[in-house]
This record gives C-alpha cells, structure tokens and sequence, in this order.
C-alpha cells in the first residue's frame, strides 16, 4: 500500500466513527504523489507541507467538549489525543495543536 492509499484509508476509518477530518500534513515527497488533485482528495481541505504525514480530525465530545486528534499516517499507526473545553479560546487549543504536532513529529523521528 502506498502512502496516499494509507491517508484514504485513515480517513474512511475515522469517518466511520464519527470524526471529521480538519487537517491534513504531508511530507514533500507524499505530497508530490498527489500533484494537482491535493484540495479534491481531501474534503477541499488545504494540504500543509509539514515533517511528517499526519491528519487532523475533531468530534464533539462529552459534556460540551470538543476531541481532537492527529494520526500519524504510518505503520504501525500512533495518535495524540485531547480534549477541548467548548469556552477554551481558539488561541489556547491552538497552542495546544501546535505542541501535540511537535510531540508527533518527535515520535515520528521528524523533527531531526
């Protein structure tokens, strides 16, 4: 299986379980794969350029929170996963997203 294959299947599994997808990072050469067709194979969602191939998805959680989680794509799979307060600040989750990603880059051997 190749690597996009392993996004497409990703997505199909947490699409099963109620996840939406949010973001996708793709390493250069991954995302060379995909050349023009980068917003229509993921929901139009813009691909970042990243160290690391890895996806983004949120459902809303119990109690009015909101889960997120990022899926390394690999094999074997790894994830990270938190919670959201529905009245934390978009500027505090996202801090939180941007060291959950530095986290994942680390465990993935990226951020070399």
């Amino acid at each position: 299986m190749n690597q996009i294959e392993r996004f497409h299947e990703t997505l199909a599994m947490y699409r099963k379980h109620g996840w939406r997808l949010e973001r996708v990072l793709m390493r250069p050469d991954t995302l060379a794969q995909l050349g023009d067709q980068q917003t229509a194979t993921f929901e139009g969602l813009p691909v970042r350029e990243a160290a690391m191939d890895a996806m983004w998805f949120a459902r809303p959680s119990h109690a009015g929170r909101e889960a997120w989680e990022l899926r390394l794509v690999s094999d074997p799979p790894y994830a990270l996963f938190e919670t959201f307060e529905a009245d934390e600040a978009e500027e505090e989750r996202e801090d939180v997203r941007r060291e959950m990603e530095a986290r994942l880059r680390q465990r993935a051997g990226a951020g070399e």
